[in-house]
């Protein structure tokens, strides 16, 4: 790996490596929709004996799409209203206080990143499809990424090798002084098929996560 930082970059993902998953936020999303606590109930990678529906997505018989999808048609059923898309979802539970959902983790990597001269990245299946523009927008410390690559704009999803190259020919990069980070298995897989260095991150563990990605980038 280059010794020069700006020629190093951290690719990544979003939802769940950047922001806190909708898993650790229950209780955030109940207030926000004047649910009773404990109404929500699955747990995802935290305890998947509460979710055989992510147990089907890991098993990779649904999609991550169709999952959310699920999930956002049966919080909108509890509440009585019609819910069709994440977007909706995401706004509602917890859209008015992006700070909510910032990893400390996540931000910790990022400031790190940034001040020791390495450029940041963002490649996402749908950032702007499940949170908004908007929410974007408000996010703290997007302004510190240097390139965004959104499949809701590019309609190329990981773990198609194409969504990995368009990042880095977007940052101008070899791709052995990158580290990608996703949460997904599958991504992970499409990574290690373009050959770009990568970390799989537990975001049960997220500060081992952050730890591996910025020692492979020399921080």
């Amino acid at each position: 790996m280059s010794n020069d930082n700006s020629k190093k970059a951290l690719i990544l993902d979003f939802g769940g490596v950047v922001t806190r998953t909708l898993f650790e936020t229950h209780d955030v999303t109940e207030r926000a929709l004047s649910l009773p606590p404990g109404s929500l109930t699955w747990r995802g990678p935290f305890d998947p004996s509460t979710d055989p529906l992510w147990v089907s997505m890991q098993n990779r018989e649904i999609t991550e799409r169709d999952y959310w999808m699920t999930r956002t048609r049966e919080v909108g059923e509890q509440l009585g209203e019609t819910w069709t898309d994440m977007k909706t979802f995401v706004q509602r539970a917890r859209g008015a206080e992006p700070e909510l959902v910032l990893r400390p983790e996540a931000r910790d990597a990022i400031l790190k990143t940034k001040a020791a001269g390495v450029r940041l990245a963002i490649l996402s299946n749908e950032l702007d499809l499940f949170y908004g523009v908007e929410f974007r927008k408000r996010f703290p410390l997007i302004d510190l990424f240097d390139v965004i690559v959104d499949a809701t704009y590019t309609q190329i999803l990981k773990p198609d090798p194409r969504a990995y190259e368009l990042v880095l020919a977007e940052l101008g990069l070899d791709r052995e002084n990158c580290v990608f980070v996703d949460d997904q298995k599958k991504n992970i897989e499409g990574a290690v098929a373009v050959h770009l260095p990568h970390v799989h991150f537990d975001v049960t563990r997220p500060a081992e996560g952050y730890h591996r990605a910025l020692a492979m980038l020399g921080l």
